[in-house]
């Protein structure tokens, strides 16, 4: 039985979805302080340029050759700016069930590009890897997460109550830990195949989707397998 993503790369109209490559870290390094992102995930705060090297260079790739998942650096197809981060993650293959964390950067919110890439990934996994389910859990009060979740046509399957922890910023600066429900999503072929998935550009795009979305333990001291939102 296959354990491991392939190596590939997954092109849309305006995008292209590749590995991480050293020269995005700067790019990510200033993404990944963005105060939203901060908020809705459990990646290092502040993200040093030292995560980031490490995120890209390391432990994004062992995340496939490791049978984790796969990890896409979303690039603009025109500009090949760093877009943002599409990110398959606690895969178990026997069931060929997987989870998808995403964020967006700053700059480029507002043009659709969650929706896109998300969308994109999901066709992909059901059309060329024989997947049968994409899950997504989002923070009760991300609602910009869960837009993008209902407009790639995924289904509430429920709530986890008192599952995930977010931070809040606190009056003098700093940021606070604070204990919250997150809302469990589902996408599974038949899904794609009735036509109710992402339709054009309209806007909708988060900062981070996908409440479980982290650094490995041994960059972070987060736990492998906590995902970036």
């Amino acid at each position: 039985m296959t354990t491991t993503f392939p190596d590939v790369t997954i092109s849309t109209d305006r995008l292209v979805l590749r590995s991480f490559e050293e020269e995005d870290v700067t790019a990510l390094t200033e993404m990944m302080n963005d105060e939203n992102v901060t908020a809705w995930t459990s990646v290092p705060h502040p993200y040093t340029q030292a995560d980031a090297h490490a995120f890209a260079t390391r432990h994004s790739h062992a995340e496939r050759t490791e049978g984790r998942g796969i990890v896409f650096a979303v690039t603009e197809f025109l500009t090949q700016r760093l877009v943002g981060i599409v990110h398959l993650q606690n895969t178990d293959w026997r069931t060929r069930a997987t989870e998808v964390g995403y964020v967006t950067a700053p700059w480029a919110r507002g043009e659709g590009y969650a929706s896109e890439s998300v969308l994109a990934v999901a066709q992909w996994l059901f059309r060329d890897q024989g997947f049968e389910r994409l899950e997504l859990r989002t923070p009760a009060d991300n609602t910009a997460s869960q837009q993008v979740a209902q407009k790639i046509g995924c289904i509430s399957e429920g709530v986890l109550r008192n599952a995930w922890i977010v931070r809040t910023q606190t009056a003098d600066g700093g940021w606070t830990d604070t204990r919250t429900d997150l809302i469990v999503w589902s996408l599974v072929p038949e899904d794609l195949d009735e036509g109710d998935g992402y339709e054009g550009y309209d806007g909708y795009d988060d900062y981070a989707g996908g409440a479980r979305f982290g650094q490995p333990a041994e960059a972070s001291g987060y736990a492998v397998g906590a995902d970036w939102s």
